[in-house]
């Protein structure tokens, strides 16, 4: 004689999906996300010291990008449990020389020990993501006029207040401004014909 099987109750499926799923982004309370990659919770990070690690991350990358790029800092935001920091390039980047930019990145990314997670090919909008041993996602990202955008979202980290970056831009930093203005540095190896 076979058992039937009870299905859960309605409110517990709905709670299970309420809760459940929302939190499953920010790992384990240990900060351990299953995967043997750090999430950053045990070792005590917060938020103020992901945002300062991100800092560092994207100074590193925009320093493994030759020729120069002009950048300015984007919008620092923060999550339930982690934050993430931009730089916005205001060098006008030609179609010709985005991959060439992405390029440069990843190689950088590789010669790091970062994992590349995926690479977007597409003609109008190229990206490359990657992920460092410790968690952190970083991204360099094509957008609308062809501006480049550099992003670092921390793991899971202890919640605290975050400081603006230290950091200062290599060209004009466009305090309270947002949104940023759209590329407008001339560059002879990046900007082709363009602008």
């Amino acid at each position: 004689m076979r058992r039937a099987k009870r299905a859960l109750p309605p409110v517990v499926v709905v709670l299970v999906l309420a809760l459940g799923v929302p939190l499953a982004g920010c790992g384990s309370e240990s900060g351990s996300r299953g995967d043997g990659v750090s999430a950053g919770k045990e070792k005590g990070v917060d938020m103020q010291e992901a945002a300062e690690q991100s800092d560092a991350m994207l100074d590193a990358v925009l320093a493994g990008i030759d020729p120069d790029v002009q950048w300015a800092h984007g919008p620092t935001t923060t999550r339930a449990c982690g934050v993430t920091r931009r730089r916005t390039v205001m060098t006008i980047v030609s179609p010709e020389r985005r991959q060439t930019f992405l390029d440069r990145a990843e190689n950088f990314w590789r010669k790091n020990d970062y994992r590349i997670k995926a690479v977007n090919k597409d003609e109008k909008f190229p990206a490359v993501y990657a992920v460092t041993r410790s968690g952190f996602g970083v991204s360099v990202s094509f957008r609308g006029k062809g501006q480049a955008f550099l992003e670092a979202d921390s793991p899971c980290v202890k919640e605290s207040k975050v400081a603006a970056p230290t950091t200062e831009p290599n060209g004009p930093a466009y305090e309270d401004v947002y949104p940023l203005p759209r590329p407008n540095v001339r560059s002879d190896f990046w900007s082709g014909d363009q602008g």
